[in-house]
């Protein structure tokens, strides 16, 4: 298991749009998964250690920031080839578990993680109303393991400034996580 990080924010880049399948039986677009205030774009899966480290301060950010007017999705691009857990049925097991309050959708040809340039899970992407990128950090000081109650949100802070400002922080500490379980031909 390898981990990464994710480049810093490149500042106004805008949001590509994709065209995926969400474990609820619709489908998902950047149009239709933005709010009114922006769009946070998660590439996530089920078997990561950093993913469940923070997959509840995930849920409970993301049923927070939707009142912001900031709508969420999580994007799984891995091959399950070799992490059955990332499978079809985990990804809609975990879904309805933790009562996920944003759409999960599989990117099975890995496309939407290549035009967005995602490296790990988890990786943010935060946008304002534009669709313009300001935040590309991590959620918060968790690693491998979940940081101490009372721990800064930070992707929380910077999407709520988002929402409210239209921009967010110059100062981004970028997300950790394994790497995305490529396809190879």
């Amino acid at each position: 298991m390898v981990s990464l990080n994710p480049p810093v924010c490149e500042f106004g880049l805008p949001a590509p749009d994709f065209d995926l399948p969400g474990v609820d039986g619709r489908r998902w677009t950047r149009d239709n998964a933005r709010g009114a205030r922006g769009l946070l774009v998660m590439f996530i899966c089920n078997h990561c250690p950093y993913v469940k480290a923070v997959i509840h301060r995930i849920v409970r950010d993301t049923r927070e920031l939707a009142a912001y007017g900031v709508g969420c999705i999580a994007i799984m691009s891995n091959d399950p080839t070799d992490y059955p857990e990332d499978s079809w049925d985990h990804m809609v097991q975990i879904a309805e578990r933790l009562q996920f309050p944003f759409p999960y959708v599989l990117d099975e040809t890995q496309a939407v993680a290549r035009a967005y340039g995602a490296v790990c899970t988890p990786d943010f992407f935060g946008y304002n109303a534009n669709l313009e990128l300001q935040y590309r950090g991590r959620l918060d000081a968790s690693r491998r393991d979940t940081a101490p109650e009372g721990a800064g949100r930070e992707l929380f802070e910077a999407m709520r400034a988002i929402a409210t400002t239209g921009r967010g922080p110059t100062e981004q500490i970028p997300s950790v996580g394994c790497s995305i379980k490529w396809k190879y031909a």
